[in-house]
């Protein structure tokens, strides 16, 4: 009884805090997409393939997506992270063979949808399993909304908070709730990948320009891909963490068996 009232506020909590994050995007300016972010660094053409570099380094995520898709595919939230792996590889490849905003949109959001759905499991292994499986397809909702408002408004605001809020709350959770399932360091891993991502795309043009043999977007696909395998390999390895509850009733009924 006292279990479940704790996991009823830590979900309040968590609730009041996303809300209010999502309020907070009212305090904001609109953010429209800089034109700029289209223009890469790499742009060579390989076999009739332009941006060639940037279209196939999307591979490692189709592979990974559809790994996942086999290996772990009865949970449905585990489902929708690697079918939005999958598709982020389509898209992303898609996005890059005509780099726009109407392309951008098929890379996005299959990303978001990820993004969202790694947030609603690990809110179900931190903090309480039926809210986690409850905020699910909301949450999956709010990603996908975000990308279509963008294109009906031109604001990012929405898709901004579905990227950036799960860097921040997923700490969080992590530092303040005990898991329930072994591999933590497999997220740690993948965070660390992901940042180190974000860093590559944001030096694209200075680490081509070493050699002109690979850029910083380029790389950043890679990376990303290894953060989403270090996902894949927490979901196929992971193994539930017996509590000294659980341990303390087990003795118990053997004590009990044996004094029959």
């Amino acid at each position: 009884m006292f279990g479940r009232v704790k996991n009823s506020y830590r979900v309040i909590a968590l609730l009041v805090l996303m809300v209010a994050s999502l309020c907070g995007l009212v305090l904001l300016p609109p953010i429209s997409q800089d034109q700029n972010y289209h223009d890469f660094a790499d742009e060579r053409m390989v076999l009739g393939i332009p941006n060639f570099w940037n279209v196939v380094s999307n591979i490692p995520f189709i592979a990974v997506g559809a790994a996942g898709l086999w290996s772990v595919r009865r949970d449905p939230g585990i489902f929708i992270i690697f079918l939005g792996i999958l598709l982020t590889g389509f898209g992303s490849a898609y996005y890059h063979l005509d780099p726009y905003d109407r392309t951008l949109f098929w890379d996005r959001l299959p990303m978001a949808v990820s993004f969202m759905a790694i947030l609603a499991i690990a809110i179900g292994e931190r903090v309480d399993e039926r809210a986690g499986a409850i905020l699910l397809w909301p949450l999956v909702a709010t990603g996908v909304f975000s990308l279509v408002l963008w294109r009906l408004t031109g604001d990012l605001r929405l898709y901004g908070w579905v990227q950036f809020f799960p860097c921040f709350a997923l700490p969080l959770l992590f530092v303040l709730f005990p898991p329930k399932y072994t591999g933590t360091y497999y997220w740690l891993i993948a965070a660390g990948l992901y940042a180190l991502a974000k860093l590559f795309e944001f030096y694209d043009e200075q680490i081509y320009s070493f050699g002109s043999i690979v850029s910083g977007h380029t790389l950043k696909h890679v990376a990303a891909a290894a953060a989403c395998f270090a996902i894949l390999r927490y979901f196929q390895t992971r193994q539930p963490i017996r509590t000294a509850t659980h341990g303390t009733n087990t003795r118990k009924r053997k004590v009990a068996k044996t004094t029959r």
